[in-house]
């Protein structure tokens, strides 16, 4: 009997490779925003996930059984 093993390649997602891009333009002197910015790209994803989760647990507070 054979076993087939397949490889999937994952690159790096679209958010890192924008990170990646904005600090490059902010370390070469092309835009002049503060980090906070620059590094949004990588904590922008989790403060939506934590607005999500916070919606939905005042959604659950407020339904009425």
């Amino acid at each position: 009997m054979k076993t087939e093993t397949k490889t999937k390649y994952v690159g790096p997602s679209f958010l890192s490779l924008l990170c990646l891009l904005f600090v490059g333009l902010k370390l070469g002197g092309i835009i002049t925003w503060s980090w906070w910015w620059v590094l949004a790209p990588l904590w922008g994803q989790l403060v939506i996930v934590f607005i999500l989760l916070g919606l939905l647990a005042i959604a659950a507070a407020t339904t009425k059984k």
